[in-house]
């Protein structure tokens, strides 16, 4: 078995990547004659640049089927890793995208394309879900928002690779016709190459270890404490950062044997319902920023910065190779900086750059017609000269202000939030509002700049508008705690009822646990009566186990 967390998070987030395979092979194929001209809505013209391809409506719910899929896929997630483990959930996962990959490649028309895309779907619902509960489970603290963060560096990783794997068959298409790469070859090569990231997740998972949280709730002690002495303490079973973490899971364990299996109508029970709406709203509040809706509809908005053909395609890679660079500081700092304060910098960030297109746009441009700019009725507003370069500007100002933050965060917060005997299906839970949500704007957007045009800018602001003052009032500070402890953040007897301590009073306490990863217990235990721990933290009997800040 591989004992390296980074090693073990390496192939994991493999799973999570696959989303990024989605997005890619919608994003910039939408805008390639070969593409337009074999799925296109109506009689094909003769000439091939002429070609339209689907209709707004169709071409949202060719996107949209995708999400609508890993919406029932993360529901169904819950049950699936209680059941079988979280190790064994992401490898069903990648049985799945073998199927539906195989139905995209071969697809002959729009139906049979969109049940590939749901099968797709199933998958990534499954193991966007249950990747970062594995990671969360398996991550010491001081190091779990990196870990989990990872993942979403694995989609962009995914996003700029595709992205110039299908510029170079584009070129090869245009260039060299067929003798080269031509025809619907030019997008089915992309989606057939989708299979073998699976293939690798399948058989790498085969020498990871299982959660060990999820190994304690099947009553399997010892294998546990295996576990968390490979991952933590390098085969020294006696390390007491291992003893205390093993003590925390058995008191949460015991606690839980008192209460009845859970099923998601608890989630919404008084005790739970603030844990709930919190993962929820942060997966809801990814997506209403707009990112996805960037990601995959992207050329239009370059075609309406006048920026078309194979110089759409390198602007495009321009901005997945954004995405990728700018994730990085999060992956180093996230723990540093708490995930607090980087949800609120993004959210104020996101919502500047949106608010400013909408003005560049409303102030400088125009309306392209009923056909759009090259005939592409999506892309229904024009502009043109200086105001075009700072569009395109603000658009990847938007992508490096949103991949340090919620970017990865919003996979990162949810598993941290909740108990172990809820774990599993509260994040499929939140998980599945992602997808809904993603579902709803992949068929929204479309229509949207068709019919309300800049206006969607706008609507996208607002959003960012409104998670920055949610934000601030309720989401608490999880940085550098073990699981254990977030729940005592919910359970705080002195605070909000059914709340718990109060969002904007909690604060990072990675100091403390990496003292203690790094074996100086002692030092550790008094960082967290009077150092950076600074919130009450009750155990489970209502009682203080340590003592606040003076």
């Amino acid at each position: 078995m591989i004992g390296n967390i980074y090693a073990i998070a390496a192939v994991a987030i493999i799973g999570g990547g696959l989303f990024g395979f989605d997005i890619s092979s919608m994003s910039a194929i939408i805008s390639i004659p070969q593409y337009k001209c074999y799925f296109q809505s109506g009689p094909v013209p003769t000439d091939h640049s002429e070609c339209t391809g689907p209709t707004s409506s169709v071409q949202g719910g060719i996107t949209a089927s995708m999400p609508g899929g890993s919406w029932l896929g993360a529901l169904c997630s819950g049950y699936i890793s209680d059941l079988f483990g979280r190790k064994k959930a992401i490898m069903i996962g990648a049985v799945i995208w073998w199927i539906g990959s195989t139905i995209i490649c071969a697809s002959q028309n729009v139906g049979m394309l969109v049940a590939g895309r749901v099968i797709n779907g199933f998958c990534v619902g499954i193991c966007s879900a249950q990747v970062p509960v594995y990671i969360s489970e398996l991550a010491p603290p001081s190091k779990r928002g990196r870990l989990v963060g990872a993942q979403q560096w694995a989609i962009t990783w995914v996003l700029d690779l595709e992205e110039s794997e299908k510029y170079t068959l584009t070129v090869l298409s245009i260039s060299y016709g067929a003798s080269f790469v031509d025809g619907t070859a030019a997008f089915r090569i992309p989606w057939g190459l989708q299979m073998i990231p699976a293939i690798g997740l399948f058989c790498a998972m085969f020498f990871l270890p299982e959660s060990p949280r999820w190994l304690a709730r099947q009553d399997r002690w010892e294998e546990a404490h295996a576990v968390l002495t490979l991952v933590h303490s390098k085969g020294d079973p006696d390390s007491p950062f291992v003893r205390r973490e093993l003590e925390e899971i058995r008191e949460m364990v015991e606690f839980e044997k008192n209460n009845s299996d859970v099923t998601y109508l608890e989630l919404f029970k008084p005790h739970m319902i603030n844990r709930t709406h919190i993962g929820i709203f942060t997966q809801i509040w990814s997506q209403l920023t707009g990112m996805n809706v960037m990601m995959y509809y992207i050329t239009y908005v370059f075609l309406m910065a006048g920026v078309n053909g194979n110089a759409n395609l390198v602007a495009s890679s321009i901005q997945y190779v954004i995405n990728v660079v700018m994730t990085v500081p999060a992956l180093l700092y996230v723990d540093r900086w708490g995930r607090r304060p980087t949800l609120l910098v993004g959210a104020t960030l996101m919502m500047t750059w949106l608010f400013a297109n909408a003005g560049i746009l409303a102030s400088k441009g125009h309306w392209a017609g009923p056909k759009g700019v090259h005939n592409t009725p999506e892309a229904s507003w024009e502009v043109s000269g200086s105001a075009s370069k700072a569009v395109i500007a603000c658009s990847y100002l938007f992508v490096a202000s949103y991949a340090p933050t919620w970017g990865p965060v919003s996979w990162i917060y949810p598993p941290e939030l909740y108990p172990l005997r809820v774990r599993g299906k509260a994040v499929a839970l939140a998980t599945s509002f992602n997808w809904a949500f993603n579902f709803a704007l992949g068929y929204f957007v479309p229509p949207a700049f068709v019919n309300i045009k800049w206006q969607t800018y706008l609507v996208f602001g607002v959003f960012c508008f409104s998670m920055l003052v949610h934000t601030y009032f309720m989401f608490p500070e999880t940085a550098g705690k073990t699981l254990e402890e977030v729940v005592d953040i919910f359970e705080d007897p002195h605070g909000i009822k059914y709340v718990g301590t109060p969002a904007w009073k909690t604060h990072i306490s990675t100091k403390r646990t990496v003292m203690m990863e790094r074996k100086n217990f002692d030092q550790g235990a008094q960082v967290e009566k009077g150092g950076d721990y600074n919130e009450e933290s009750p155990n489970r009997s209502g009682s203080k186990s340590v003592e606040p800040k003076t």
